[in-house]
């Protein structure tokens, strides 16, 4: 178990530390989070001006109007040992691996030792850790091990750590309240009715406060997020929407080819066991609110999204199983309980060729651009830079950075790459005719090469 958490921690790091090396990884979000994490080391408030300056909010924009997660704060000591991106990569890959202990502790006290390594390297294989390791850094990071603690620990009687843990999720980020709603009715359906029905209030409480209340408080919208517009201007206009047409609530999770992609390959790896789990309560209100939203993004399996739930689901599936098993009369069926494990490993692996763990094999991924080596090396330390969104992780750890958008903000440097699309620029013509639009206001080209150019202001 021990073998299998060190070598998944390697590997989501390699993955993540070799993006950034060959300027693969971005300034969104990879900078938003080292500018957040660089100021709490620094006993400053988490000022995020590449996204302020983004939204037209200013330098002094706080990480925590953009998303409530003063979680990072738990990662300024680590930056007092190595200042840049480097350690978020790192310390995300070492909280990804985290979650395996307890994940292992959980299925070897359900099924066995056995099925517990399986079900263990099914984890550290799966697509959602794999996607979620490989685009930068995002809060996410915290969710796996706090959500496998909790499951675990209550699972072993041990109520304080677990209510602790789901405490800490509310630190996370500001929706996390809807897996805290998970966990209580959860409680509600084994039986546990007055702590699930405080626990659901808790959470409710919790999104409320925090969207409605702490995020305008520090200087933030909390429409930035609202995604379900197709329902309404509001929740209470959304919610009523929805019961109104019932049918069409129902379908709405299924109306897209990407929405079901995602919903069956999240059930998938557990040979569908974790829907026959009061466990997965704890993950639908957050799944729920990624298919009813009206941004194409949340429900894809490409980003990190589904890293929020994998864990919930994998106890689940061992959950689901040792009921099936139980419904059957073969609760001790030591032979069952090994083939659907190996099962799940199985499927695991081969999905990793589809998802992003398949680039640690192939020589590609790690070569490095000569030319954006040398654009990056170009800017000098202690500077304000506006960069492309591939360069800015490079430039964060010695430059106050900035997205290079349509709209020049007059910084001293600025970073382009006229070869190509680059968000949110747009195409490799924008940038070029930017680019000439600031050389007529007296920047100078102190770089050209490979369709990189580094201008400085005259």
């Amino acid at each position: 178990m021990g073998a299998t958490a060190l070598l998944a921690a390697v590997a989501y790091a390699v993955l993540g530390l070799v993006r950034l090396n060959t300027y693969r990884a971005t300034s969104f979000d990879l900078v938003i989070v080292d500018q957040a994490v660089r100021n709490y080391a620094a006993l400053r408030p988490p000022h995020i001006p590449v996204l302020g300056v983004f939204h037209g909010r200013g330098m002094d924009y706080l990480q925590l109007a953009d998303h409530f997660s003063p979680a990072y704060a738990l990662l300024a000591p680590l930056y007092w040992l190595h200042d840049g991106p480097e350690t978020l990569i790192v310390a995300q890959a070492v909280l990804f691996a985290g979650a395996i202990p307890f994940l292992w502790r959980f299925t070897r006290r359900v099924l066995g030792v056995g099925p517990a390594y399986l079900v263990s390297v099914a984890y550290a294989l799966s697509w959602p850790i794999a996607q979620a390791a490989a685009f930068d850094a995002h809060e996410v990071m915290f969710v796996p091990l706090l959500t496998a603690v909790a499951i675990e620990r209550h699972h072993a009687g041990r109520l304080l750590p677990a209510g602790l843990a789901l405490f800490a999720l509310l630190l996370v980020k500001e929706d996390m309240g809807l897996m805290v709603i998970g966990a209580g009715l959860y409680l509600v359906v084994i039986g546990d009715r007055l702590r699930g029905a405080l626990t659901v209030v808790y959470g409710l409480g919790a999104a409320i406060l925090v969207r409605g209340l702490l995020i305008p408080a520090f200087g933030g919208d909390a429409k930035d997020f609202w995604a379900y517009g197709h329902l309404g201007p509001d929740a209470p206009s959304a919610i009523m929407a929805l019961l109104r047409d019932p049918i069409g609530a129902v379908l709405l999770p299924f109306s897209e080819e990407a929405k079901i992609d995602t919903l069956f390959l999240l059930a998938w790896p557990t040979l569908l066991l974790c829907l026959l789990s009061p466990l997965s309560l704890m993950a639908l209100p957050h799944v729920l609110e990624r298919v009813l939203s009206d941004r194409a993004q949340w429900w894809q399996a490409d980003f990190h999204y589904s890293a929020f739930t994998v864990v919930i689901l994998f106890c689940a599936g061992v959950d689901g199983l040792a009921r099936l098993l139980r419904r059957i009369k073969r609760p001790d069926d030591a032979s069952l309980k090994l083939a659907w494990s190996a099962a799940a490993c199985v499927i695991a692996i081969t999905l990793v060729p589809q998802y992003a763990l398949n680039r640690l094999y192939h020589p590609a991924f790690y070569s490095r651009p000569s030319a954006a080596a040398e654009a990056v090396a170009k800017v000098p330390r202690g500077v304000t830079v506006e960069a492309v969104n591939s360069l800015g992780p490079a430039l964060t750890a010695k430059a106050t950075v900035l997205l290079w958008t349509r709209r020049s903000h007059g910084s001293p440097w600025v970073v382009a790459d006229i070869s190509r699309w680059e968000y949110p620029f747009g195409s490799a013509d924008d940038q070029r005719a930017e680019v000439a639009e600031l050389r007529t206001q007296g920047y100078v080209a102190v770089y050209e090469n490979g369709g990189y150019v580094v201008l400085r202001r005259g």
